[in-house]
């Protein structure tokens, strides 16, 4: 796989279905001020627990939020509202309302979301509007006890396009991209590494998931840090 500059994303989704982002064009696009991306970044120190695994896990901390932008309008963030999933998209939590602790103020209506949500919506189709979700994930892990990014396995989330952005890597093995069709023939694998260092998927006609991650050093903490963004066309 090529990996892609930042610009024409919905013609370069036409081919296969996905993108890759390097790191250095990705900041050099969002043009976010430093300051404001290390706080940015330093805000998945507080997240909280995800309470809602089914297999018992508390390896995952996360917030969320949700906007809403209409026909040729900006994005505008949304009452807090539980976040929901087809049992048939995510076969472990899918299938109930999870109610997970909202994305910072500061964070939400940062410089570094505007740009990484004005930068998606330009691989979306014009004059349609959008119910857009945002999710900061923090997977940890340990000696002999595993991370998993995705324990639903490679999925579709059942949305229109999805964005995941590294924020950062901390002593870790594992933690692979896949990407696949959706006869599950293999597309792509490769490691996000590096501060947004992003995929961009059409998922009507890829699925993806992530592999487990375990800490290289097991005397210190593990962890993987990164930013989803979907968006689903509103009426679909």
């Amino acid at each position: 796989m090529t990996a892609a500059a930042p610009r024409d994303l919905a013609g370069q989704l036409l081919g296969p279905g996905y993108l890759r982002l390097m790191p250095a064009a990705m900041q050099r696009a969002l043009a976010v001020p430093p300051d404001a991306l290390e706080g940015f970044a330093a805000s998945w120190e507080r997240l909280e627990t995800d309470r809602f695994m089914a297999d018992g896990g508390r390896y995952r901390r996360r917030r969320h939020a949700n906007f809403l932008a209409l026909p040729g309008a900006a994005p505008r963030r949304g009452l807090h509202r539980p976040h929901f999933q087809a049992s048939a998209h995510n076969s472990l939590n899918g299938g109930v309302d999870r109610w997970f602790a909202p994305v910072e103020d500061g964070v939400g209506g940062g410089a570094a979301v505007a740009a990484l949500l004005a930068f998606g919506a330009t691989a979306l189709p014009a004059g349609a509007g959008w119910f857009i979700e945002l999710h900061q994930f923090r997977i940890e892990a340990e000696a002999g006890q595993p991370g998993y990014p995705t324990p639903e396995g490679v999925h579709h989330d059942g949305v229109d396009f999805v964005l995941i952005s590294m924020i950062g890597r901390t002593n870790l093995t594992g933690g692979e991209t896949l990407v696949t069709g959706n006869d599950g023939a293999g597309l792509a694998r490769f490691t996000l590494d590096g501060l947004l260092d992003t995929a961009f998927l059409d998922d009507a006609r890829t699925m993806h998931g992530v592999t487990p991650i375990e800490p290289t050093d097991p005397g210190r903490p593990s962890r993987r840090d990164v930013l989803v963004i979907t968006w689903k066309r509103l009426g679909a």
